[in-house]
């Protein structure tokens, strides 16, 4: 087809990896790992990878967890500037550096969004790229103080810095005890698993079911921080090595953090690529695309359900005129179970489903590079495609509590660039009626969902969030001792509890 010379295409990915104390281990920094990722994507475009940088009018970056909250200290120290830090060792002297918001929606969201650039004739070539070394940075901190590199890097330079986007953190459900990610997606799961009436084993069952899957497809990646198959039963059953995190999540089922990752994607125009020698078929297209974000998390009228993920997909699918069934590749982000399930439930997608739901093996498994998995998975689904000319992949990328979802669609079949309705989209979802919430609550009420933090000391910490019985506010309560956790052991969605205010908090009991 007669393409307009500024549609936008993938024309590169790479991936870098180590392991601490495997063979050729350097304990790269992020700009390092970044860096080797980045000059792997420059080579996979099959043109001089010189020529290619020295045409990079962008460089974009994911931000590393060292700098994703206000007050964070990089142990190590870090660049100051870091895609420019990047650029400058794959050779690349951009007009634009850019680093990108908190959450693991961003590489996607990126694609989407320097992909319409380049259509507008705004940008040329982009490299996007992200990497974390937080298993490295926790090793060199266990070494003697003079035995520490200094991974800081003065750079320089303008720095489009975005800040760290909008805040998902809820107040009063930190002041009880809601402090890691973990513990919010628990509070989501368990809110799935009431809605869907299942005892914990049946539950717990299903989530190893979702996740073994993805172990074999980590087995068999050369990135993988955890290459190892397990079965159902070994994921979900605790132990010395698999201990409970927070109710229903062993470790097993978490994403891992502790990995030594980085990836690049290259994106030109039509007309760059030409230009640059790269063969047309290594080109992948961005047909559909969408970015989302859900209601805060207590206000969402359903907790275990994640309506801005499936209208994302939905809308990225339409957009490209295919469908879920043409799917050849897809990559659903699986920080935990939900935050598959939640979109796979409504796509019809089950968790044996011969496709697979990861190209990567998944957070827990592949690994979960801080805000930049979804570059691993961009790369995985364009080295597919280009295995099977003509096919579809998707990959959904989430970030926050279940809070921000983008939605890419890929094919190496040429399509002109289609601008999405995710202004329209969300314009609806926003309309939705929230639930009311109280910072007093007092009186009867019903347990909507819950859950334990299980502490390295053996110390337990349960949170109910619930609705009053008069008027139906939600609220979000704490138990003082032991009789709150073993209510919760069993299947408490529904059970009768009294809820009181205490100061600033609000204790709850079984009634």
């Amino acid at each position: 087809m007669s393409l307009d010379p500024r549609t936008p295409v993938v024309v590169g990915v790479g991936e870098a990896s180590e392991r601490i104390g495997e063979p050729g281990y350097a304990a790269l920094s992020p700009v390092g790992l970044g860096a080797a990722a980045a000059a792997a994507a420059l080579a996979d475009t099959g043109a001089d990878p010189a020529a290619v940088a020295a045409a990079l009018t962008v460089v974009a970056g994911v931000r590393q967890f060292e700098m994703s909250v206000p007050g964070a200290v990089a142990p190590l120290g870090r660049a100051d500037n870091y895609p420019r830090a990047v650029a400058r060792r794959v050779g690349a002297d951009p007009q634009r550096a850019v680093l990108d918001v908190v959450g693991g929606q961003s590489p996607q969201r990126l694609v989407t969004e320097f992909a319409g650039a380049i259509a507008r004739g705004e940008a040329g070539a982009v490299l996007l790229v992200g990497a974390e070394a937080m298993s490295t940075v926790r090793d060199l901190m266990s070494r003697p103080e003079a035995e520490r590199p200094d991974h800081g890097e003065h750079v320089g330079g303008t720095l489009g810095d975005r800040g760290y986007g909008s805040e998902l953190r809820s107040p009063v459900a930190e002041a009880h005890g809601v402090l890691s990610p973990a513990a919010y997606y628990a509070l989501c799961e368990n809110a799935r698993r009431a809605r869907l009436g299942l005892g914990r084993d049946a539950y717990a069952h299903g989530m190893g079911e979702l996740f073994a899957p993805f172990t074999r497809v980590a087995a068999g990646h050369p990135h993988a921080a955890a290459p190892q198959v397990r079965e159902p039963d070994e994921l979900v059953t605790p132990d010395d090595r698999n201990r409970m995190i927070t109710d229903p999540y062993p470790r097993f089922l978490v994403s891992r953090d502790q990995v030594n990752q980085g990836a690049a994607v290259v994106l030109t125009s039509v007309g760059t690529a030409h230009d640059l020698g790269i063969d047309p078929q290594r080109w992948v297209f961005l047909h559909g695309h969408a970015d989302l974000t859900e209601q805060a998390v207590l206000d969402r009228p359903d907790l275990g359900a994640y309506p801005a993920a499936e209208a994302a997909v939905r809308h990225a699918l339409e957009l490209a005129g295919t469908g879920v069934d043409d799917l050849a590749a897809i990559d659903l982000y699986s920080c935990f179970p939900i935050a598959v399930s939640s979109v796979a439930d409504p796509l019809g997608l089950a968790a044996d489903d011969p496709r697979g739901l990861t190209v990567t093996g998944g957070l827990p498994f592949f690994g979960g590079p801080g805000n930049d998995y979804a570059m691993h998975a961009v790369a995985e689904v364009v080295r597919r495609l280009r295995a099977d000319p003509g096919t579809y992949g998707l990959v959904g990328a989430n970030g926050g509590f279940l809070s921000k979802y983008s939605a890419g669609v890929y094919s190496t079949r040429p399509a002109p660039w289609r601008d999405d309705d995710s202004g329209g989209i969300q314009a609806r979802l926003d309309a939705v009626p929230t639930v009311p919430t109280t910072t007093a609550a007092d009186g009867t009420a019903t347990v909507e969902t819950w859950t334990v933090r299980h502490d390295r000391d053996g110390s337990r910490h349960a949170v109910v969030v619930g609705r009053l019985d008069d008027g139906g506010a939600r609220f979000v309560g704490c138990g003082r001792d032991d009789a709150l956790p073993e209510l919760l052991a069993g299947d408490p969605a529904g059970a009768a509890v009294r809820v009181r205010p205490d100061g600033k908090l609000m204790i709850v009991t079984p009634r």
